[in-house]
């Protein structure tokens, strides 16, 4: 009898603490946003205006960039007048050797897009112009037709991730 009374609260509470515990979700986002203040972001379209583009690249940049916002903040995206305000335009998108064989030809070419982003935050009066980038790379036996959607879909991750650290997490 005296086992119960020992082992019976300390059971109950670990259990408890269990299953309520596991109901709990948590992110981890790395935003630092006073949503007291800070309610609205406005992203314009961010043009594609690279001497040498992929035409689905202007698209998925766009759509990936609204998505984090979307995703990781509490941010109403609006039109017009946002208490944030992102705009900018992706201005290169180069491709150029990496690295050489023993037969003298290409083994590697580097992929690179940047993107220039002007931010303006009308709660806090800071404002900046800055450009963004990312490089990627692939075997020179591919084409670039081949592997180009993976390959800018990796760029435009870390670049829009670049920018929402830039912008809204203080890094």
């Amino acid at each position: 009898m005296i086992w119960k009374t020992k082992y019976v609260g300390p059971l109950l509470i670990l259990l408890a603490t269990l299953l309520f515990g596991s109901c709990i979700s948590y992110k981890f986002t790395g935003a630092s946003i006073d949503y007291a203040t800070t309610q609205t972001i406005q992203i314009d379209n961010i043009s594609n205006r690279a001497p040498y583009g992929w035409a689905p690249m202007e698209a998925m940049f766009n759509n990936r960039l609204r998505d984090i916002y979307a995703n990781q903040t509490r941010l109403r995206q609006v039109k017009r007048n946002g208490d944030l305000h992102i705009a900018g335009e992706i201005t290169g998108y180069d491709q150029f050797n990496k690295g050489i064989s023993a037969d003298g030809l290409s083994s590697q070419v580097q992929l690179r897009m940047t993107v220039n982003i002007r931010f303006t935050n009308s709660k806090t009066n800071q404002s900046w112009e800055r450009q963004f980038s990312a490089t990627t790379q692939y075997d020179s036996s591919q084409q670039l037709s081949a592997v180009q959607e993976r390959l800018v879909k990796e760029m435009t991750n870390d670049i829009t991730d670049q920018i929402f650290n830039a912008t809204v997490a203080d890094w």
